[in-house]
């Protein structure tokens, strides 16, 4: 709350200060704002009390904002932005942007929230490691928040300090890859199964490659294919994986998209006939991963 709530409620400043003091059951954490407890304040106290204290205009951007739109991440400093025109300082763990480009808020339990491709861009443009901003900029992508076009034409209507790196990466992203891992692993999430290895090659006792799976349970057997098409080495053969007696379940990205409740009954149904049958006698090898956003 903020002190001129407290007066209204009948509480002189005075008294707020006695109650603010050592030992006292409030806290208060910035000039004029008082957490009605003395415990430490949860994340959400935390940016309801930097609204109270910067004003309704602040926007929340950052990792903040990308885990009210649903992905997880690391939370970090908060990031805030304001009005360009407003003067306002900064404090500790807070990081404050004035921007001209005032995003429209996405209004999440109470807080405004920047859209997911300004939030990303917002953490991205002040990463120095090209390794980080290409795991930044696989979030919402991963995630299924938005396209890398979006991210693109965010990166151009916004400053241009520090958006060469982030272009280069944005550039050499193939999104699709990244977009149907994301799908993958939601519906796993709607699947009683226990984790995969992602991106395997299959190969026989002698090291011969018979395919590639997206997903692979090694202890039973069972891989997923949810990207057929061709891959560097020729593609692969499902039809060589099932000689194998390798349980196999394929499908369509546009079905991880439109049907994931079938997928993920699909997954069970051949999760329980592997483990009914014989392992087959074949080794997975890691691929290069394609996306770093899991």
């Amino acid at each position: 709350m903020n002190l001129e709530q407290l007066r209204r409620a009948g509480v002189s400043d005075r008294r707020t200060r006695r109650l603010c003091g050592p030992g006292g059951p409030w806290r208060r954490l910035h000039p004029g704002v008082v957490l009605l407890r003395n415990t430490a304040p949860t994340r959400q106290q935390l940016l309801h009390a930097l609204l109270v204290r910067y004003g309704s205009k602040v926007v929340i951007t950052g990792a903040d904002a990308l885990q009210a739109h649903g992905v997880k991440c690391e939370a970090g400093d908060i990031r805030l932005l304001v009005p360009d025109h407003c003067r306002v300082a900064a404090c500790e763990g807070v990081r404050v942007a004035r921007t001209a480009r005032l995003p429209d808020p996405v209004v999440v339990d109470g807080l405004p929230f920047a859209p997911p491709a300004r939030a990303t861009l917002d953490l991205a443009r002040t990463e120095p490691d090209p390794a980080r901003i290409r795991h930044l900029v696989t979030l919402p992508l991963y995630w299924g928040l938005c396209s890398r076009q979006e991210l693109l034409l965010e990166l151009d209507e916004g400053p241009q300090r520090g958006s060469a790196a982030v272009r280069r990466v944005l550039r050499d992203l193939d999104e699709a890859p990244i977009q149907a891992h994301g799908l993958a692993t939601r519906i796993l999430e709607l699947a009683p199964l226990p984790p995969p290895s992602w991106d395997q090659t299959i190969c026989d006792r002698r090291g011969r490659r018979l395919g590639e799976a997206d997903a692979w349970w090694d202890e039973i057997g069972l891989a997923w294919q949810y990207r057929c098409t061709p891959g560097p080495g020729g593609g692969f053969s499902h039809l060589a994986l099932a000689a194998t007696g390798i349980v196999l379940v394929r499908c369509t990205i546009r079905q991880l998209r439109q049907v994931p409740n079938e997928v993920a009954q699909e997954l069970a149904r051949a999760f329980g006939e592997a483990s009914r049958t014989p392992r087959p006698k074949v080794r997975a090898i890691p691929l290069t991963p394609e996306g770093d956003a899991a």
